[in-house]
């Protein structure tokens, strides 16, 4: 008998991150894998296709229809989860097939961890990679102020940019979608992989340095890591969130190639701001001549701003998140 390939249907012309990422997804599902990939406005193409996105003005997941340019659409990540996930951007294409398909993708693409653990990815790529993806597309900004720079570099901007230019001779938009689709994919890819195989297993390291602080100095106000290079930040934030003691770690003692890094603990969601820089007499200054000033031997620097410093050992790096919690009347 002959076999008729399924069609995944998306709009013509010029194409954005949302629905190239959507397709992608798709495309990772057996039951689409080798799916036709249909792109046209014209709703009688569509209406042959089995699953359409970002096109057509429908949303209804009976039907296989995604798209979030009608008018009324209003659908965030918590009005679809029913509250269980509190996100509160408005979806586009990329959101709603990640919200129907999100965990069977996630179930292909790391199939060797655990659902419990999926689960976890699955959320955290929602507000680390989608939650922007789904902003974006929608016009809304990441803050109500006047932004200091421009950032031209996102992955919404390396899709856009992929567009065939107003002036080429021969625009080529099928064939350039298919670059913007393998762009993406390769992001989601590299992302999926960096949660599963490099931010999920430091969880157990992070856990062992919280429960261990007070060891490391009476105020429990420091940890000290045992990996190197080890993804701490989100891990001890929960870890503070679900101990009650949200805010209590201000420094972090952590491994480099030749040395030891004393690093701030960032206030959550407030971007370079730090809960307790060093000594602001320290910042910028070097080697022996920071030695001196702390009064701490083979210190290597303070960074300007002061977010992190060096030392040659793990004694001496303890020693100067200790003297700058003197410092600050912290102890």
């Amino acid at each position: 008998p002959i076999q008729f390939l399924l069609r995944i249907g998306t709009h013509s012309g010029t194409f954005h991150c949302d629905e190239a990422l959507a397709c992608f997804m798709l495309r990772q599902l057996p039951t689409y894998k080798d799916a036709l990939l249909v792109r046209s406005r014209d709703p009688a193409v569509l209406s042959d296709c089995d699953i359409v996105v970002d096109v057509g003005g429908v949303y209804d997941p009976a039907t296989h229809r995604y798209d979030h340019h009608q008018r009324g659409f209003a659908e965030t990540m918590s009005s679809v989860s029913g509250g269980k996930m509190a996100f509160d951007t408005k979806l586009s294409s990329a959101g709603l097939v990640y919200h129907h398909f999100g965990r069977q993708v996630l179930a292909e693409l790391a199939s060797d961890i655990s659902e419990d653990n999926r689960e976890i990815i699955y959320r955290r790529l929602y507000e680390y990679f989608f939650e922007e993806v789904d902003a974006v597309d929608n016009g809304i900004n990441q803050t109500e102020e006047k932004p200091k720079y421009h950032v031209t570099t996102t992955l919404a901007g390396r899709v856009k940019s992929l567009n065939p230019n107003w002036n080429d001779e021969k625009q080529d938009f099928d064939g350039q979608f298919a670059k913007a689709m393998n762009l993406v994919g390769q992001e989601l890819t590299d992302r999926i992989n960096g949660m599963a195989r490099v931010w999920l297993p430091a969880k157990n390291l992070v856990k062992q340095a919280f429960d261990d602080r007070f060891n490391v100095h009476p105020s429990g106000k420091i940890i000290r890591l045992s990996g190197d290079g080890c993804p701490w930040k989100q891990h001890l934030y929960d870890l503070e969130e679900e101990t009650g003691t949200e805010g209590s770690i201000l420094y972090v003692l952590a491994k480099s190639a030749d040395s030891w890094r004393v690093i701030t603990v960032g206030v959550k969601g407030e971007g370079f701001t730090n809960r307790l820089p060093l000594p602001e007499k320290w910042c910028g200054v070097r080697d022996e001549a920071l030695s001196e000033l702390t009064g701490i031997p083979q210190c290597v620097f303070v960074h300007a701003s002061g977010f992190i410093g060096g030392n040659r050992t793990m004694e001496g790096a303890l020693q100067m998140a200790s003297k700058s919690l003197e410092i600050h009347g912290k102890v």
